[in-house]
């Protein structure tokens, strides 16, 4: 019967260790931080390691320290010219003090991503479609910095906010796309133009330097001639003697 009781009484040591200790004993990860209560008090910050928390009299909550992304989801925003466009966006943020994190709001998780849902619409409201289009870090910086603001009182760091994709309407992408077309053909045509003027112009100095050296007159004929015999093709070449365009020069004079 003594052993009985004695071995009785290891199994009821054993089941009450089994079912107490892991109660008492806590083990916080590096990247995490314990925010302790003591009979609903906060009482002070569990750090990494091994922690002792007494049952019924105190209880902790687990904050996890790390970076946290969140999907800002599309929203219907309307620009500074009334243009409406789909906008969203990705969040980054970690938590700063873990204290405030679970003092000062209830779930911090959903209220950052409900806080950047709003200032995102208001501050794209700002911006006019080619702003927007052109400076996404500029609207990126300012959404975080008034993220950032409004959320310090919770205990949380915005590290990044960048605009993902920005849908146009139909009509728009359209309307872009004609005016886009438009001005390739305006470069292009404005391009010819300056490369008729830079040709007139050098036509115009051969023209004069030929006209300085009349031997210069009689190599530009042979090399025109050497340039039409090349060609696979019937050609008719007409001679015409140097010397008689030089009678005919004089008699001009």
């Amino acid at each position: 019967m003594a052993i009985f009781g004695i071995s009785a009484f290891v199994y009821v040591f054993i089941f009450l260790a089994a079912a107490v200790l892991p109660a008492i004993f806590k083990i916080v990860n590096q990247y995490e931080r314990g925010v302790k209560f003591t009979l609903g008090k906060f009482s002070g910050i569990m750090e990494p390691g091994l922690r002792i928390v007494i049952p019924v009299l105190q209880s902790w909550n687990r904050i996890d320290m790390r970076v946290r992304t969140v999907d800002v989801p599309s929203q219907d925003c309307v620009s500074k010219d009334n243009v409406t466009i789909k906008v969203n966006a990705v969040l980054y943020f970690r938590v700063a003090d873990a204290r405030d994190a679970v003092i000062e709001v209830e779930n911090f998780n959903f209220a950052v991503s409900q806080l950047a849902q709003t200032t995102m619409r208001n501050i794209v409201g700002e911006f006019e479609l080619d702003e927007i289009l052109q400076k996404r870090e500029e609207v990126s910086k300012k959404i975080q910095a008034i993220v950032d603001r409004d959320t310090d009182p919770w205990g949380i760091k915005v590290e990044k906010i960048e605009l993902k994709d920005i849908e146009l309407p139909d009509t728009m992408k359209r309307a872009m796309a004609h005016q886009a077309e438009a001005e390739r053909d305006r470069r292009a045509r404005v391009t010819l133009a300056l490369g008729e003027q830079q040709a007139a112009e050098k036509l115009t100095e051969a023209g004069r330097a030929m006209g300085k050296e009349p031997a210069a007159m009689q190599l530009r004929l042979f090399q025109t001639m050497s340039d039409i015999s090349t060609e696979k093709n019937s050609t008719i070449i007409v001679p015409v003697p140097v010397e008689l365009l030089d009678f005919f020069k004089k008699k001009t004079k």
